[in-house]
């Protein structure tokens, strides 16, 4: 399986021009990019009424010849132009009038004749719209007709091709600048930030990545450093098995629970064991003991004497004692019914030493004291994945908003590097960042994965991954990936327990 890069938009147009260096002009390349968007309509639609709405830039350039190739397929096409012909410049310019030349009465001696002005009257009689307004670069909210046209297509239900992208999304955020949603975007080359990231995602609809030649290796040479998540991405360090393998060699996972929610630890200790993990154990408050007992078989349940939160961090450093012990969690129900909440505990975890997971009860802790925790997680030797969603991160990271941009990308790329840890930003798109830099944006999350217990269940996923000597990166962005083909795996109706009981038919699927 291939890694799946997400270019940038400058990234992009760094890739074109080493074509156009290596020879390809650039006529050919928005030649290519409007025939794929054409060819794309003629395979989905049936011939009917179809309007074309062109930006005087590089984008409207590919819409005129969209509007060519399907006007030469005996479609109905209009063309509606943001501006005045006389404002094309350029391959867009030559383009224009090629598509005037072969498709308009009169050709390009008479090009205003030939194109309406960008309204949103013009959206009358169509049943069909392309939007070839602006591409990926756009950085600002729509203004003007753009803004009023697209509104008006947005509330009028025609179905929307968007070439390269919605006009509005930007291509590196996936912020909205006033789009109207596509049923289709077709892209080239490779996916943007914009079309993995929410809401550009969901705007873009179905999303098509078209070749237009340039060279396979091209975000090998640009040097991207953000992916799509998907199994090519971490596959090849999936922790293989030797065939004379014992529990040790398969790890041995340890999860603190706390004694009043124990459901969290005990969810995040299946799915450890569920993805591989030799052993799991729970650590648990003696009086919680029965609880976890009765509810666990497979997975072991250490009690610990003592029930506020300097006595159970002792009791903790007693049980890490256990040299076999390979990975930790801590966060899932660990604060429950402790006043002076967990952070005892995460000093003990973070100075033994191993790779560890922080998650829930174990962020909150270090509300509005970062420094703190980036100090302690720098001076650990093994790696620490955080585990936050939006409302934790902002209390955790509260400068990240500051940032010159505050996309999501950004965000978990600053939070990674400031802190030293692999940082998990969940949520619909969720981020996974690396403090060299390195993101993937995760896309498989089916909506009803919104459902209390969720990230305790993908906090076990890489706990238990990591116990197993998966790199930690690789290993929670396998751990999301797998979180979302469980839920997609179980369907509607999912609760958080479902999901461990899901892991073997993916992990049979990825044939592991």
């Amino acid at each position: 399986m291939k890694r799946v890069a997400l270019l940038t938009v400058a990234e992009m147009k760094q890739a074109e021009q080493m074509a156009m260096d290596a020879g390809t002009r650039g006529l050919e390349l928005m030649e290519r990019a409007g025939r794929a968007v054409a060819e794309a309509i003629l395979a989905r639609w049936d011939r009917q009424p179809v309007l074309v709405l062109c930006g005087p830039g590089n984008n409207g350039g590919d819409g005129f010849v969209v509007a060519r190739h399907l006007a030469q397929a005996h479609w109905s096409v209009r063309v509606a132009l943001l501006g005045p012909w006389s404002a094309l410049a350029g391959d867009a310019l030559m383009q224009a009038q090629h598509w005037a030349d072969e498709c308009v009465p009169g050709g390009s001696a008479v090009p205003d004749s030939s194109i309406v002005a960008l309204s949103p009257e013009v959206i009358r009689g169509a049943s069909l719209v392309v939007d070839a307004l602006f591409g990926t670069g756009l950085s600002r909210p729509l203004t003007g007709a753009a803004a009023q046209t697209l509104q008006a297509l947005a509330a009028s239900g025609v179905p929307v091709v968007a070439v390269d992208v919605p006009s509005g999304v930007f291509g590196d955020t996936g912020a909205d600048g006033g789009a109207a949603k596509a049923r289709l975007t077709v892209t080239f080359a490779c996916r943007k930030p914009g079309h993995v990231l929410m809401p550009g995602r969901d705007l873009c609809g179905e999303v098509l990545v078209a070749d237009i030649g340039l060279s396979p290796e091209a975000d090998q040479q640009v040097r991207s450093m953000a992916f799509e998540n998907t199994p090519g991405f971490w596959l090849d360090q999936w922790p293989n098995l030797a065939a004379g393998a014992h529990k040790y060699q398969r790890g041995h996972a340890l999860v603190y629970g706390g004694g009043l929610m124990t459901g969290a630890a005990r969810m995040a200790a299946r799915s450890a064991a569920r993805v591989g993990a030799g052993l799991t154990t729970v650590a648990v408050p003696q009086g919680a003991f029965p609880i976890y007992a009765a509810g666990l078989t497979s997975v072991m349940v250490r009690p610990m004497v003592g029930d506020d939160v300097q006595a159970l961090a002792t009791g903790l450093r007693q049980v890490l004692a256990d040299q076999r012990i390979s990975s930790v969690l801590l966060g899932p129900g660990a604060a429950g019914g402790l006043v002076q909440g967990a952070r005892p505990m995460v000093e003990v975890v973070l100075a033994c030493g191993r790779p560890l997971v922080l998650d829930a009860d174990a962020l909150t802790a270090y509300e509005h004291d970062q420094e703190a925790l980036s100090a302690a997680i720098q001076a650990h030797v093994r790696p620490v994945v955080l585990t936050p969603h939006e409302g934790e991160f902002a209390r955790l990271f509260p400068r990240a908003r500051n940032l010159p941009s505050t996309d999501k990308l950004s965000r978990a790329r600053w939070a990674a590097q400031h802190s030293g840890a692999i940082v998990v930003l969940k949520g619909a798109d969720t981020v996974v960042a690396s403090p060299d830099g390195r993101v993937v944006v995760n896309t498989n999350a089916p909506p009803y994965l919104a459902t209390a217990g969720a990230g305790d269940v993908l906090a076990g996923l890489i706990v238990g991954l990591l116990a197993q000597g998966m790199d930690a990166f690789a290993a929670a962005a396998a751990a999301v990936w797998l979180h979302g083909a469980a839920a997609s795996a179980f369907g509607v109706g999912l609760i958080a327990e479902d999901l461990p009981d899901q892991l073997p038919k993916v992990l049979r699927q990825l044939a592991l």
